[in-house]
């Protein structure tokens, strides 16, 4: 009968390693999983890359609609034109004028709602509903609501004001349009971003506040020097967001303007329409629209390194 020390020897430390060393050099099992992910991957691919392929042939041939016989590859030829078309630099001022003032309007304006809104009154979640609302209308008929019920210089609710005040109506799409189109584009956003900041003002700690209150800081203080910097990571989402959305405005200014007068209130967007679908030029339209895409990856590209440095620095306090 064996004492319990002699009995078999465990095995060695050098023995481990070994076994180890060959559960890794194993060849991994096959995982179904990803042969059930493969179709929807493959379709989203072909969803995303077949339009951009598409759109970059076109924009680099003669094709147009009025003259479907007369095609072939011109190499940058459309990108020239459209370089040279007596609209787009317009277009690109627009495109600019309009994304920064609707955003400078919706992030004060969301802001100041959202502090006001986070006080509590009676009637506040019906209020809530009454500011959100624009958010879910339509851009079309937000549009046709502002140019036929509000902005109409005859029976519009603006003029019918005006001449109660005894002042003479004004023609807003017509005399003030890039003015009007900013006016209806930021109504719809304003409550996107009062969402996106009212979420996040209700995360601030109130014992921060008490403690500024208790030390003599008035409401003014307490906003720019408690309130305004809990808000800076998610200000920086709804500008990153908007700007994106804001690149591709287009059916307030069909519904309104349409493009004019003039090129008044033409974006890029709208010059892309303009040129596809009214004067049937496929090659210049495809290339405004490789152009608007590399537009909208360089601003998203800086958007979103100036949201993760934001995020770096929250994370690092």
């Amino acid at each position: 009968m064996q004492s319990p020390s002699t009995s078999a020897p465990a095995a060695s430390p050098a023995t481990k390693p070994r076994k180890a060393a060959g559960k890794a050099g194993a060849p991994q099992r096959f995982n179904p999983i990803r042969l059930l992910q493969t179709p929807s991957v493959l379709l989203l691919l072909a969803w995303m890359i077949v339009p951009l392929v598409m759109t970059i042939y076109f924009s680099v041939n003669r094709y147009n609609l009025m003259a479907p016989d007369q095609t072939g590859f011109v190499g940058f030829e459309n990108y020239q034109f459209l370089l040279e078309d007596p609209a787009f630099w317009p277009s690109i001022g627009n495109t600019a004028l309009l994304i920064g003032s609707v955003l400078a309007i919706s992030v004060i304006g969301g802001t100041l709602l959202a502090v006001l809104f986070d006080q509590p009154f009676r009637g506040r979640g019906i209020a809530r509903l009454l500011v959100i609302g624009p958010f879910f209308v339509m851009p079309t008929v937000a549009a046709l609501i502002w140019k036929n019920m509000i902005m109409h210089p005859v029976y519009g609710m603006l003029a019918f004001v005006m001449r109660h005040l005894g002042m003479e109506p004004i023609d807003w799409l017509a005399q003030y349009p890039m003015f009007s189109v900013i006016v209806i584009v930021a109504w719809q956003w304003i409550p996107f971003a009062f969402l996106i900041l009212l979420t996040a003002l209700q995360s601030l700690d109130t014992d921060q506040k008490e403690a500024a209150q208790l030390d003599g800081a008035g409401p003014v203080r307490i906003f720019f020097y408690i309130v305004l910097p809990h808000l800076k990571r998610a200000i920086t989402v709804v500008i990153m967001i908007e700007t994106i959305f804001l690149l591709s405005v287009f059916a307030e200014i069909f519904t309104t303007t349409a493009g004019g007068p003039g090129t008044e209130t033409t974006n890029l967007t709208f010059l892309v329409y303009a040129i596809g679908l009214q004067q049937f030029d496929i090659g210049i339209a495809s290339a405004g629209g490789i152009f608007a895409v590399v537009l909208a990856n360089i601003v998203s590209f800086f958007l979103v390194r100036m949201l993760a440095k934001n995020l770096k620095g929250v994370n690092e306090k």
